[in-house]
């Protein structure tokens, strides 16, 4: 923070009349300077202080999964996929003996799916999930959904 006071002060040297004030923030002490373009001068510069500001945090939910919609996505997922006939696409088909994938396909079929429902599947998992069935019951099982 003493940084940033002093290039603000260095800064004022060149455009004292009008600066914009970068916003700072520390995490641990919650304190900020306002995004703001200001009249300043040197002299209030050099007496600015960062007062401290309530931390408000605003997180998001996910929707409410179910097992009928999780197996929507994830076939949608794999019909959007252009190595997979749609037509030969079923819940229960073997990505490697029913739609003809290879091992380089079932890891972009495993990477689609975590980009699709936000959350890394470990090596060792992605290994048994030969199936559009056992990813729909492995997302349930990580979301905690059982019906």
């Amino acid at each position: 923070m003493a940084s940033l006071t002093k290039s603000l002060r260095y800064a004022a040297l060149f455009k004292p009349l009008s600066v914009l004030i970068p916003r700072a923030t520390t995490t641990g002490l919650f304190h900020t300077l306002n995004m703001r373009e200001t009249n300043l001068n040197i002299a209030s510069l050099q007496t600015t202080e960062l007062k401290p500001v309530g931390c408000m945090r605003s997180y998001s939910e996910k929707a409410p999964l179910t097992l009928d919609l999780i197996e929507q996505r994830v076939l949608l997922v794999l019909r959007l996929y252009d190595k997979i006939n749609p037509d030969k696409l079923k819940v229960e088909s073997h990505f490697m003996q029913d739609l003809g994938l290879d091992s380089l396909d079932h890891v972009e079929v495993i990477m689609a799916m975590e980009d699709e429902f936000g959350f890394e599947i470990p090596d060792g998992d992605a290994e048994k999930l030969l199936r559009p069935q056992d990813i729909i019951r492995y997302v349930a099982d990580k979301e905690d959904i059982y019906e």
